[in-house]
Parts: C-alpha cells; sequence; structure tokens
C-alpha cells in the first residue's frame, strides 16, 4: 500500500515517507500558492496608485487568484491520477514560475491579474496533489496526522508572509515581491524534480476520471466527509469576511486591531493542527472528527449566547470563543480530508481535487456572504448565527452520511461500507 508506483512496498518506500526531505517537499508545494497569495497584500495600495486604477480593481489580483486556486485543484487533481504525480506536479510549478516571471514584468492591471491567475492555476496544483501523496505513501491512520503536520508547518510560514511581502515592497518596489515569488518556486520545483518519487498507485486500464467521479459521488461516505470538511471551512471564510467590518464598523476599533485579533484566531488555528498530530496516531479518524464538531458546536452556540446577550461586542469575547472554534476547525477539517481520500486510494487526486475546489469556490461565496453580514448589522448576532447554522449542518453531514463504527476505522471496513452503499443513493 505503501509503495512507489511500478514497485511492492519495501524499505525504499517507507524510507521516502519517513525522511525529513518529504516533509519538506510537502510543505513547500502545498504553501508555495497561499504565501504567494498574502504576500502581494500589503502592496495593493501601491498597485493601484502605480497603475492607476481603483483599489477595487487591484483587490482582483488577489480574488482572481483564489478562483484560479479553485480552478486548478478540480483540473490538477483527476491529471495526476491519470498521469502521475511528479510530472503534473512539475508542470503546475512550470507554469506558476512563467507567470511569475510575467507578473513582474506588466505594464498594466489587466496584464498583472491575467498572470496572477495563470500563477495560481499553477501553483496550486502543490495543494491538491500534496494530499494525493500523502494518501499514496501513508496509513490511513497517519493521513490525518501528517496533513496537520504539513499545516501547522505552513502556516507558521504563511503567517510571515504578508510581512515579507510588505517589507520587500517598502525596500524594492512592488515588482520584488514576483522576483521572490519566481524564485521560490523554481527552487520547490528543482527540489520536487531531483528528489521526489513517483507515488501514484498502480491503476486499472478501465479508470477514468468520469469513472472516479461517478464512484465517488455515489458513496455516501465520500459525500459525508467532503461536505463535513468543507462545511467546517466556510466558517473561517465567513468569519473572515464579516469580522472586518464589525470590528472596525460596529466596535470603532482600528484596523491594526483587527489584524492581530484575526492573527489570534490563525494561532488558534495553528494549535489544533499540532493536536492533531500528537492525537491523531492514537485515535480513530472518526472518533477525533466528533471530538472536533462537538467543540466547535459548543464554541458557536457560546459565541452566538453572547451574542443574544450584547456580551461580544468587545473583540476579546468575539475572537476569544471564536478561537475555540478554530481549534476545533482543524481536528474537523484535517480527518475529514483523510476520511474523503481514503475511499478509494486510486482515485485520491480527484477526490483532493474536487474537495479542494468546492472549499475554495464556496469560499469565495460565503466570504462575500460574511462580509454583507458584517456590514449591513449593528450587532454581531446574524455573523454568530451563521456560524453556528454552519456547525450544526458540518455535524448533520457526519451524523446522517457517513456510516459510524464501534472500532478503529481499516481500509477493508472502507470498502465494505462502500459495497453496501451502492444502491443507496
Amino acid at each position: 500500500m505503501h509503495g512507489v508506483v511500478g514497485k511492492p512496498p519495501g524499505a525504499a518506500a517507507n524510507a521516502v515517507a519517513t525522511s525529513k526531505i518529504m516533509l519538506l517537499m510537502l510543505v513547500a508545494m502545498t504553501g508555495v500558492a497561499p504565501i504567494s497569495l498574502y504576500m502581494l497584500v500589503p502592496a495593493l495600495p501601491v498597485l493601484a496608485t502605480t497603475f492607476g486604477g481603483d483599489i477595487s480593481v487591484a483587490q482582483m489580483t488577489v480574488s482572481l487568484y483564489m478562483v484560479g486556486i479553485a480552478c486548478s485543484q478540480l483540473i490538477m487533481g483527476p491529471l495526476s491520477d491519470k498521469f502521475g504525480r511528479r510530472p503534473v506536479l512539475l508542470a503546475g510549478l512550470a507554469l506558476m514560475v512563467v507567470a511569475s516571471i510575467g507578473c513582474s514584468l506588466a505594464q498594466t492591471l489587466p496584464q498583472l491579474i491575467a498572470a496572477r491567475f495563470l500563477q495560481a492555476l499553477g501553483g496550486a496544483t502543490g495543494m491538491v496533489v500534496s494530499r494525493a501523496i500523502i494518501r499514496d505513501l501513508y496509513s490511513r491512520d497517519r493521513i490525518s496526522s501528517m496533513i496537520s503536520l504539513v499545516i501547522a508547518v505552513m502556516m507558521m510560514a504563511q503567517m510571515l508572509s504578508a510581512l515579507v511581502g510588505g517589507l520587500l515592497e517598502t525596500a524594492f518596489g512592488w515588482r520584488a515581491i514576483f522576483y521572490f515569488i519566481t524564485a521560490a518556486s523554481l527552487s520547490v520545483a528543482v527540489l520536487i524534480a531531483l528528489a521526489l518519487p513517483e507515488t501514484r498507485r498502480v491503476r486499472s486500464q478501465s479508470s477514468s476520471f468520469r469513472g472516479d467521479i461517478g464512484s465517488l459521488v455515489r458513496n455516501r461516505a465520500f459525500i459525508g466527509y467532503v461536505l463535513c470538511q468543507v462545511l467546517a471551512s466556510q466558517i473561517i471564510f465567513m468569519f473572515a469576511g464579516g469580522g472586518p467590518y464589525i470590528v472596525v464598523t460596529q466596535m470603532g476599533r482600528t484596523t491594526a486591531e483587527y489584524g492581530a485579533w484575526f492573527a489570534a484566531t490563525g494561532f488558534a488555528y495553528l494549535i489544533g493542527n499540532v493536536f492533531c498530530v500528537r492525537f491523531a496516531p492514537r485515535q480513530s479518524l472518526e472518533r477525533l472528527i466528533w471530538f472536533g464538531l462537538a467543540l466547535q458546536f459548543a464554541g458557536a452556540l457560546l459565541n452566538l449566547v453572547f451574542s443574544i446577550t450584547g456580551t461580544n461586542q468587545a473583540p476579546l469575547w468575539l475572537f476569544g470563543t471564536q478561537m475555540i472554534v478554530m481549534v476545533a476547525n482543524a481536528f474537523v477539517m484535517n480527518n475529514a480530508a483523510a476520511g474523503a481520500i481514503s475511499v478509494r486510494p486510486e482515485a485520491a487526486g480527484t477526490a483532493s481535487g474536487a474537495m479542494g475546489f468546492l472549499q475554495q469556490g464556496i469560499g469565495a461565496l460565503v466570504s462575500q456572504f460574511g462580509a454583507y453580514l458584517g456590514g449591513h448589522s449593528t450587532t454581531t448576532l446574524p455573523l454568530t448565527a451563521a456560524v453556528f447554522a454552519l456547525s450544526i449542518a458540518c455535524a448533520s453531514a457526519m451524523f446522517f452520511l457517513v456510516p459510524r463504527r464501534n472500532v478503529v476505522v481499516s481500509e477493508e471496513l472502507i470498502e465494505k461500507a462502500e459495497e453496501e452503499d451502492k444502491g443507496m443513493l
């Protein structure tokens, strides 16, 4: 189960899976796209001034970048199942390098926006392929801890990316950000070309994208895991969309103070990932999801009660309670993702891509809705009620769709459940 394609499982594959170089590659390929996203954010006002455009037009270098991330995951996941992880990953990174050079040479905002979309399309390949590689190399009971470990390390770098982008822009101008991204993406591509073996599982000749999608959407457990993961991620998008308006407009605080509180919630998510790394190898995947769902529900309910009583009209109460939800989100999202890509291991890339596309695509809409709730309300109640509703929907997807087990889940049990579920949808 752990072997490199074409070879039986053995010492070589185990050495790859346990090496520090593999962890470095997984972090690098996962983080190159989101880090590149946040590096440009501090330079948006400068871009608007430089090109004589409105700040909303400059903002499209971020919003269309997110669209590119969503599209990439839907496309690159199935391609990695068909052609292999290495060639698809290297092609994506090559596209990112070329697009980053295009960004640095852009003479108009439309040119920069188009190049940023291509940059995201290539860079996000690493996000979807990394989950598939983890599924290729590790047993089901270790997938969650590996995803958590990769995200924990990546988030530490991601938290610093906006700071690095701001320093580069201040010292050398906004184009220096893209010189840095070009060098970083090229370095990641070289590292992967030299050190990453092909990990894709052997597939039958009859396997196809249509067949993979069909078998996944007919599987009740897969739908349950995906909905659970995607709905949990929407809590983050919802709160991120409405939070700035509540803190700055309703509470009369500064944007700098909002940034500090938002960073605190990110730190809470990081802590949740660290706990996942510690506990995932010792507990069943489903037990960890239910622990996260219970904690998520409790935090969301507490914040809703604080909204009804008017207590959380101060950032300390609003964000302090949200930090509980963020710790829980790490447990729910990582373990649900592990469950989704384990339902049909040979189609892990397709499963990962579909999940990432839904997460990012729906997230763009939910973020806008969160901004509407925060910007058109005089209290925190609409936003916290929406977060509470999402937590209930998340638990409902897990309860009604994923088969419940009283023992540690094995791949044999998953396969048995798939056979039982075939006629149910």
